[in-house]
């Protein structure tokens, strides 16, 4: 409320032909733009077995993570979201996405985890933050606040809509408590979903009109394609990601960039494994996360 959130503050200094675009666009739904990107699977897996033998052990899901926050920490202006047509920029970055209970039983459940990065963070970093939750979320019986959260709105017969109307009053008036949205999955810098752990393709998902989600990526099973190279023919395995984007949270420039940067840290893993010799933030919105011991 009047420009304060608990998870970002008012974004100064946008461009009008930006600034108006949520009235024009007033959800996310409206203003979805669709990429498709497809990463070299084959150098990935070189990468990893590399790292595994320097006694490391690296995912693909883990490294795609650490080149989002690499590239939050050059380009600030996509950790940006829109709420009650207004720009703010994130005071965190953070991830979310589904996973299972059990991963050798699926009928065990799954559950949405969200997990804050800090924008020096190496692939180092972000793989232990990820375990640590992974770990911390591992099991039938254990029930997160979002878990919680869901089970107790049904439990009330005739109310959910209600309740569920409130809690979207709040939030887009910047009422809602900080540790509140700090717990749901749904206000993240990027939502992301691994298809290719259960087999299916990559997906373009929708980016939610609750929360603030303004980046959505989903990872498909490896595909072939013919290439050539050295002037010969063959096949090349990749992984394909579908990824959705709120194009209203910044211009075309800023996103060219952003994904540049994404591409370039994708293609040679390495430069994750050191901090970014500088990091640039939005004013006002400086953070830090403490490293996992």
């Amino acid at each position: 409320m009047f420009g304060f959130r608990p998870d970002g503050r008012r974004t100064p200094n946008i461009e009008p032909i930006v600034r108006i675009t949520p009235y024009l666009m007033p959800t996310r739904v409206d203003s979805m733009v669709f990429l498709q990107h497809e990463v070299d699977f084959e150098m990935l897996t070189r990468y990893i077995a590399d790292q595994a033998a320097k006694g490391e052990k690296i995912t693909y899901m883990q490294i795609i993570i650490a080149a989002f926050v690499r590239s939050v920490s050059q380009h600030p202006e996509i950790n940006r979201y829109i709420m009650n047509k207004q720009y703010y920029s994130r005071n965190n970055c953070t991830v979310s996405f589904t996973m299972l209970k059990d991963p050798r039983d699926a009928d065990k459940g799954e559950t949405v985890v969200k997990i804050k990065f800090d924008p020096t963070d190496t692939i180092y970093d972000v793989r232990d933050r990820m375990i640590t939750v992974i770990e911390n979320n591992r099991g039938e019986e254990k029930k997160n606040f979002a878990d919680k959260l869901a089970s107790g709105v049904l439990l009330v017969p005739g109310l959910t809509t209600l309740i569920v109307a409130l809690v979207k009053l709040m939030d887009r008036y910047g009422l809602m408590p900080g540790s509140f949205l700090d717990s749901l999955p749904f206000h993240t810098s990027l939502f992301i979903t691994n298809n290719a752990s259960i087999g299916l393709h990559h997906v373009n998902h929708h980016i939610y009109n609750f929360g603030s989600t303004s980046l959505f990526f989903g990872m498909g099973t490896v595909e072939k394609k013919a290439v050539v190279e050295k002037g010969q023919t063959r096949m090349k395995r990749f992984l394909p990601i579908g990824i959705t984007a709120d194009e209203r949270v910044s211009s075309g420039a800023h996103f060219a960039r952003f994904f540049t940067t994404i591409n370039r840290c994708l293609n040679d893993p390495s430069i994750l494994e050191t901090p970014p010799e500088s990091v640039r933030y939005d004013p006002r919105v400086e953070y830090h996360v403490p490293k996992v011991k």
